[in-house]
């Protein structure tokens, strides 16, 4: 079977970065049509370098990148270096990457390929911010047809939220956004923290992933290491929760998740709960169903899946 093409947008990062390199180690499986990064976690001049880091860092320069959207569709953007550190990718040595910014626009450049492509052509999978994904929507609806799925990473129910009491991070940073992307009519599958919030990184696995040995396997320890001791602290856990990642494993072992089809709202109005992410469950509102809600992960199968991923690295 061909590769599925895809398309990457993201923040990075440490956990979008490991959903890098996991996509990145999956050639047979995954075709990166290109990576197109967004501020979020950290200003975009900082996401579009660290996402040409992880080109060089995973060997695969063949993968283009785009800089985008430097800031949410109506509000200020909101950053995490709280988490990520100012570097956004604090845990590995930052340097100015060889592998070239393209002159493009992400925007663009995500128009340009899904308007070439057939018919339920491309995988969208956006780990950050749904900035780039909903300007490409507005501005060009007909490729709407051409996207076969979109694969995501953001918000909660169950969990609550992890950057205000009712939102997580990517839905909280561009709530309007997130709205055209849930209203947008093609497939979704929503990787929240419901889900993310069960693949946590212990220490045995992270030393796991460790002796799989490699220069890539080894960067992303470190990496991990300086990302969970944020969520450590917050949550009194053995390691923090690797979000990002998700969606590609998802691509990868669909089998490892469990998924529910609902209806998902995103709250824009309220100071209170902006960029909640009201899932109807239990269909109660009769709205249509818009998106596959993840709820359940076999965490040990997750990183299985991604260590022995790493280790080919």
């Amino acid at each position: 079977m061909a590769p599925r093409p895809i398309i990457i947008d993201c923040d990075p990062g440490q956990d979008d970065a490991v959903a890098l390199a996991l996509a990145m180690a999956s050639p047979d499986e995954l075709e990166i049509l290109g990576v197109t990064a967004v501020a979020g976690n950290v200003p975009l001049r900082l996401t579009e370098r660290n996402a040409r880091i992880m080109c060089e860092l995973c060997g695969r320069t063949d993968v283009a990148v785009y800089a985008g959207a430097d800031r949410p569709m109506v509000r200020d953007l909101v950053t995490a270096e709280e988490v990520h550190g100012e570097t956004g990718l604090n845990g590995i040595e930052i340097y100015e990457p060889v592998h070239p910014l393209q002159p493009k626009h992400a925007v663009d450049f995500i128009i340009e390929t899904l308007a070439a492509a057939a018919d339920d052509g491309v995988t969208l999978v956006p780990t950050g911010p749904l900035t780039n994904i909903a300007l490409a929507i507005r501005r060009a609806p007909s490729i709407l047809p051409k996207i076969r799925e979109i694969v995501l990473m953001g918000g909660a129910m169950r969990e609550g939220g992890n950057s205000t009491p009712s939102a997580e991070f990517n839905i909280l940073v561009d709530p309007h956004a997130a709205h055209i992307v849930f209203r947008c009519g093609r497939p979704i599958v929503a990787m929240g923290l419901d889900v993310t919030h069960q693949v946590m990184t212990t220490a045995v696995r992270v030393a796991a992933i460790e002796e799989a040995g490699g220069k890539a396997a080894r960067a992303i320890v470190d990496l991990l290491r300086y990302y969970e001791r944020h969520d450590e602290a917050k949550y009194g856990s053995d390691g923090g929760p690797l979000h990002d990642p998700c969606t590609i494993a998802y691509l990868l072992r669909p089998e490892l998740f469990s998924l529910k089809h609902v209806h998902v709202a995103v709250e824009t109005a309220s100071e209170l709960t902006m960029g909640h992410t009201a899932v109807d469950f239990w269909r109660v509102t009769g709205k249509p169903l818009n998106a596959h809600w993840a709820h359940h992960v076999d965490a040990d199968g997750f990183f299985a899946l991604l260590t022995e991923r790493l280790a080919r690295l």
